[in-house]
């Protein structure tokens, strides 16, 4: 059996939880404190969040097997959180080691675990930006480092999107990254809905109101726009937790995101 890694220490403990931090909790990863182990714990007497959040983190696993046999190499993981268990750089270099990651988030103490975490890596690395700044992220030494967008990309969008408000124009924040992507790249996207379990998407919402987060769950309508300029790949934009999964979801908080493959047009 694989030993839980050792938890990350702190002199003080943080006086509020973290939703990255929550989300490293539930995936099973060391980098959380007891404030977010506590909230954690709270939260899924409410409702399966930690099934949610591990639904999300196999759809990104899949998406990434899916776009590394497709030929793709590199990988820009925007909003990343802490790039705990299951990573994309895991994931990745198993099918080709020579794989090159560039995590993004804008939380300064989920980029200082991140970085701490990816110190020894030549392949993999993290950028503290903002996604509704690709000018900042595209042009971050990190990125220019590792990613040749000449070249084909994976842009993964997965679980981020809900963080932007309307006012944010979400649409178009993923066509500025769809301009600098090269023809054959791909776009992975999953993103909170309340389509499917409506009362469970609002306790979801109120959690992460306590967090200190806005959460805005999109339609599938509004998801598929999304994807302007990209062809989907099959089975297209459906239940995140079934996309391409040969075991079908069970319970209502494997139903709170749609999710999507799309090839950029040649």
């Amino acid at each position: 059996m694989q030993e839980r890694p050792n938890r990350v220490t702190t002199n003080g403990e943080a006086e509020r939880p973290n939703v990255a931090r929550i989300f490293d909790y539930y995936l099973g990863g060391a980098h959380n404190f007891a404030v977010d182990r506590e909230f954690a714990e709270r939260s899924t007497r409410i409702f399966a969040v930690d099934e949610a959040a591990r639904a999300a983190r196999s759809f990104l696993r899949r998406a990434v097997r899916l776009c590394a046999a497709a030929g793709i190499r590199q990988f820009l993981d925007l909003g990343s959180g802490i790039p705990t268990a299951g990573n994309v750089h895991e994931v990745a270099e198993r099918i080709d080691p020579t794989s090159r990651v560039v995590y993004v988030d804008n939380e300064p103490a989920t980029v200082a675990h991140g970085r701490t975490m990816l110190r020894y890596s030549r392949t993999a690395a993290i950028v503290h930006a903002d996604v509704r700044d690709p000018d900042a992220v595209l042009n971050a030494p990190e990125t220019t480092r590792l990613l040749d967008l000449d070249e084909p990309v994976a842009v993964l969008m997965v679980s981020i999107l809900p963080y932007l408000s309307d006012h944010d124009r979400p649409v178009d924040v993923v066509a500025k990254y769809r301009e600098a992507m090269a023809p054959g790249s791909h776009l992975v996207i999953s993103h909170l809905t309340a389509d499917l379990e409506p009362d469970l998407m609002d306790k979801l919402t109120a959690l992460g109101e306590l967090t200190g987060v806005t959460l805005t769950p999109r339609s599938e309508a509004a998801v598929a726009e999304l994807f302007t300029g990209f062809d989907l790949v099959e089975p297209g934009l459906v239940q995140a937790s079934r996309w391409r999964d040969d075991a079908e979801a069970t319970g209502p908080a494997s139903a709170l995101a749609y999710g999507g493959v799309g090839v950029r047009h040649r």
